[in-house]
């Protein structure tokens, strides 16, 4: 004995019934994506705020200050960015800062390409492992480092004409060599999983040529990464630039310190001007913002086509 088995259609909806569906979905989602903008544009305010309000009164008189507070309105003056570059010696610190972070950044650059060009031409089997290596040089907190680096450094000697004190600690070639170590691994995972998207086509149609390996590397993919390679430039200037860990705990010569630490001369030991440090701030700030602002474009999509892969 058999029976058959009839599936029954859903009933048919009322227009008017879908109409008005339709309309309290696009209601609900209007107003999450209002509540989003509203959420992401307060978030905005409290993340500029802070700037906002250094680079306010930084051009305010600090006497005007305490005599209206600092919710008045006036007092606006010019002087302490003079001051603060003359009494900071910012340029010289500032001059410091280019010795280290300018070599660090070609640096990283050059050798996290060469390592991310192997790991995504070949498919070794310690590929993943290689890689695994590199992304936990990140993750290990650098601070763990510092005794042993200290000792490490006092120990190995340098020719006098690479450091006044004979060995690596209190030299540029000390802080440039942490740079590189510490920031070559995030280089190497952003470049490796960007250079896998270049068509392999590409690399047959070289070695067909008679592009040896450095060749392929050089003249093909490179010039193929420079949006990967102009957002990774972004991120260690800021980063390297902006260090005041490894320079203050690597050197001792007032002389050879970043920028970062001139602020340090504008503090007094029983009174601070603020204005005058918050003018001080931006300008030590300055040069960072103004490499965000010539590499932008290459920013955003440097870093989603990498990570994308």
């Amino acid at each position: 004995m058999t029976t058959s088995l009839t599936r029954t259609a859903p009933p048919e909806r009322d227009p008017l019934t879908r109409n008005r569906a339709a309309v309290a979905n696009r209601r609900r989602a209007g107003t999450a994506q209002i509540a989003i903008y509203v959420l992401l544009t307060v978030m905005a305010l409290a993340w500029l705020f802070p700037l906002v309000w250094a680079v306010y009164n930084s051009f305010r008189d600090y006497d005007y200050v305490l005599l209206n507070g600092y919710l008045s309105v006036g007092g606006f003056t010019f002087d302490n960015y003079i001051d603060s570059w003359q009494i900071g010696g910012i340029p010289h610190y500032f001059l410091n800062s280019m010795i280290i972070t300018i070599p660090s950044v070609l640096l990283i650059l050059f050798f996290g390409s060469m390592a991310a060009f192997i790991l995504a031409r070949f498919s070794w089997k310690f590929n993943i492992f290689m890689l695994a290596v590199f992304i936990a040089g990140n993750l290990l907190p650098q601070q763990t480092l510092l005794t042993p680096l200290f000792r490490l450094y006092n120990a190995i000697p340098v020719p006098y004409w690479m450091s006044s004190s004979g060995s690596l600690y209190d030299s540029y070639w000390g802080l440039i060599i942490v740079h590189v170590a510490f920031q070559t691994g995030f280089c190497v995972f952003v470049l490796s999983n960007y250079m896998k998207t270049v068509p392999y086509e590409l690399l047959e149609a070289a070695t067909v040529d008679g592009a040896g390996l450095f060749r392929q590397y050089w003249q093909v993919v490179m010039p193929l990464c420079r949006p990967a390679l102009a957002a990774l430039a972004t991120l260690m200037v800021t980063w390297i630039y902006n260090d005041f860990f490894w320079a203050l705990a690597l050197m001792v010569s007032g002389d050879k310190l970043p920028v970062t630490t001139a602020l340090q001369n504008l503090q007094g030991s029983f009174f601070t001007d603020t204005n005058l440090l918050a003018a001080g701030s931006v300008l030590v700030a300055l040069p960072t913002v103004l490499v965000f602002i010539a590499l932008q474009r290459h920013f955003v999509s440097g870093l989603t086509m990498g990570a994308n892969k």
